[in-house]
């Protein structure tokens, strides 16, 4: 159930995507003729005005199709897509990553308007509330990860055979008590879904430089929740952070795969990011509005590449015929999308092998 509950989450991501450049393309008075989301053989649809509105199973993504953007024959023809101005024309194309972008920045004003986890360090609007020493990430390998201690433990007492941490202790004291006693085994008391868990680590040499480490980042987390004005304020920073993180790592990726040198069983294809949605399902909220919010972003990025058949490709076509003058052949452009497309599909067949190597495995 899981499972299904974040594929309809999915699907509403495709859902604004495509409505982004139906609504502007209606807004400038563009005739579009079809609306799918999904790809493959029509599964139920129906007529609205002049478009066919289609839903389709398979679920990688949708399209628009708007009358002159293939190479039509639109002479005089007002309302095709070939013959609106260049801006007009780059606006409908931005109009989907525009509606990814602030989809997520409403998804997490929300988030904050009903309360959201945060990290005391993140909030610069208003104070965080029963804020607690909380594992925001685990090293992978380090004898933290091989205990069982994961993201969004918070941390209720922490001990060795000699000495006890009092309950309710702050990150700083948490993370000095560790380091004070690196050369013991630490017996972790943390509550993880509501209930008390214990673990056990010990420090080893190599987590990070200089000193023994169990491989643990701490913040204090409480939850932070907030009127609709500063939510909205709270909600716009930290998209504008995941998009910059997410950048950052999508541009490493992309250098690293046009070197040959990338690993992809490290990033998550369809069926991976099925498999986390519906952990996150299990988690709550909270961690659904990240992970949803962080897919929309993440959508951004991947239709912003200039590569033909993505959003970004066709706003280099239309950067180029407004340098040039004058359209491109059809021909150059229907090969150039083929190719797109076909380079897309082997990138998200290749990650899914290693989907299904991983979850079989």
């Amino acid at each position: 159930m899981n499972i299904v509950i974040f594929i309809l989450f999915l699907v509403g991501l495709i859902l604004v995507h495509e409505l982004g450049h139906l609504g502007v393309a209606k807004l400038f008075n563009t005739r579009v003729d079809e609306f799918s989301v999904g790809f493959g053989p029509r599964l139920f649809g129906f007529v609205l005005g002049e478009t066919q509105y289609n839903f389709k199973p398979i679920l990688l993504g949708g399209y628009v199709r708007i009358w002159g953007e293939a190479g039509e024959d639109v002479s005089g023809d007002p309302r095709a897509f070939s013959n609106k101005p260049r801006l007009i024309q780059g606006l409908v194309a931005l109009a989907g990553v525009a509606a990814n972008f602030l989809l997520a920045i409403i998804i997490v004003t929300g988030g904050y308007m009903a309360g959201m986890p945060t990290a005391t360090s993140q909030s610069t609007v208003a104070p965080v509330a029963n804020a607690r020493a909380t594992i925001e990430a685990t090293i992978p390998g380090s004898p933290a990860e091989r205990a069982g201690l994961s993201a969004g433990d918070v941390i209720v007492g922490i001990e060795t055979g000699t000495s006890k941490l009092v309950r309710g202790a702050d990150a700083a004291v948490v993370q000095q008590f560790i380091a004070d006693h690196a050369d013991e085994s630490i017996v972790f008391h943390v509550l993880r879904n509501g209930s008390e868990q214990t673990f056990l680590a010990k420090g080893e040499e190599g987590i990070v430089d200089g000193r023994k480490a169990v491989g643990i980042e701490l913040a204090d987390v409480g939850i932070l929740k907030l009127p609709v004005h500063l939510a909205f304020a709270q909600g716009t920073l930290v998209s504008y952070e995941m998009f910059v993180d997410a950048a950052r790592g999508f541009g490493a990726f992309l250098g690293q795969l046009v070197r040959g040198s990338a690993d992809l069983s490290a990033i998550a294809g369809p069926i991976g990011i099925v498999q986390l949605g519906s952990s996150a399902v299990s988690a709550g909220a909270a961690a659904v509005i990240v992970l949803v919010a962080f897919i929309s972003i993440n959508l951004v990025l991947i239709n912003l590449l200039p590569v033909p058949g993505l959003d970004g490709g066709r706003l280099l076509i239309i950067v180029i015929e407004a340098v040039r003058r004058k359209p491109l052949p059809t021909t150059a452009t229907s090969i150039a999308t083929l190719a797109g497309l076909g380079l897309i599909i082997l990138l998200v067949l290749l990650v899914s092998a290693h989907d299904i190597a991983r979850l079989i495995g």
